[in-house]
């Protein structure tokens, strides 16, 4: 569908790029010729993904480690990728999400989702965006919501709330940044299984499991097909788009709403099996960042 060397002579940042959706789209760009930056909370794993990608592929893939909600942090590491060059593209991937009941969220796993999401989000993108400024660059980046932008997301109320706002600020950018030729998109995938969300939004169950049953298509997203509609909004394919959020879900969120109503339906003793499934997923998670 792309030219081989679509993405060459571009660099682009995908934020939380070491692992699942963002590493698949991060392979996918350096596969099209893109120098790449990647960054993630845990060091580590973002090297690893680097060297991986770079024995796939070959090219340049540069990794950080640092916690997007610092915004300090975030501002230095895009100036130090500016060093090299000014980026041609961003990807706003970094998030985190779990299933709650609301009445049962504390204000820090609250915090957790909103400062990721809604802060960390509008760092990364005013670190990029005023040096392209500055610099008389065009760019273009695009976020990954979520379809409950349209319709709320009940038992996901941080991550509803929080991506509404990133929407928010597509299109609030994709006209304040028009005339500097900036171009600001969104992306608002279904369930694309990845290990660690779907343990923390499905828990006990297969990834893709559940999506599969409710979908009209009858299955989850792929991660090709993620990566080809980024590819697509990252590219000068057509550059006069921008301000828009497209739903890629398999008509999921038309259908049935694309979020977690049915679960109004569990237990006391439903939730509190989910809570610890979830525990237990942070638990390693924290154990293998250490």
């Amino acid at each position: 569908m792309f030219q081989p060397d679509l993405f060459k002579g571009k660099r682009i940042l995908v934020t939380g790029g070491g692992t699942g959706l963002g590493r698949g789209m991060a392979e996918k760009f350096l596969a099209l010729g893109a120098d790449l930056y990647i960054c993630g909370r845990r060091q580590g794993v973002c090297e690893e993904t680097a060297r991986e990608l770079m024995d796939m592929h070959g090219g340049s893939v540069k990794a950080f480690g640092l916690d997007i909600r610092d915004a300090q942090a975030v501002d230095g590491m895009v100036a130090t990728i500016f060093e090299d060059g000014p980026l041609s593209g961003l990807v706003n991937n970094a998030a985190g999400n779990f299933i709650s009941r609301t009445q049962d969220l504390s204000p820090r796993g609250f915090d957790a989702i909103a400062n990721i999401v809604m802060h960390g989000t509008f760092y990364v993108t005013q670190a990029v965006g005023k040096r392209w400024i500055a610099g008389g660059h065009a760019g273009s980046v695009v976020s990954i919501v979520v379809t409950w932008v349209e319709n709320g997301g009940p038992f996901v109320v941080p991550s509803a709330m929080s991506k509404a706002a990133v929407n928010t600020m597509t299109k609030s950018l994709a006209t304040e940044w028009g005339g500097y030729g900036i171009r600001l998109n969104a992306i608002a995938p279904g369930e694309i299984p990845t290990e660690g969300m779907s343990k923390r939004l499905s828990p006990g169950q297969k990834p893709g499991e559940r999506t599969a049953k409710v979908n009209p298509m009858g299955r989850a997203g792929t991660m090709e097909e993620l990566q080809n509609l980024s590819t697509f909004l990252l590219s000068d394919g057509c550059p006069w788009l921008t301000g828009q959020t497209i739903m890629m879900d398999g008509g999921g969120y038309l259908a049935t709403g694309g979020n977690f109503y049915e679960l109004r339906e569990w237990t006391d003793e439903q939730w509190r099996e989910a809570r610890e499934a979830i525990q237990a997923q942070n638990e390693k998670d924290r154990t293998q960042r250490s």
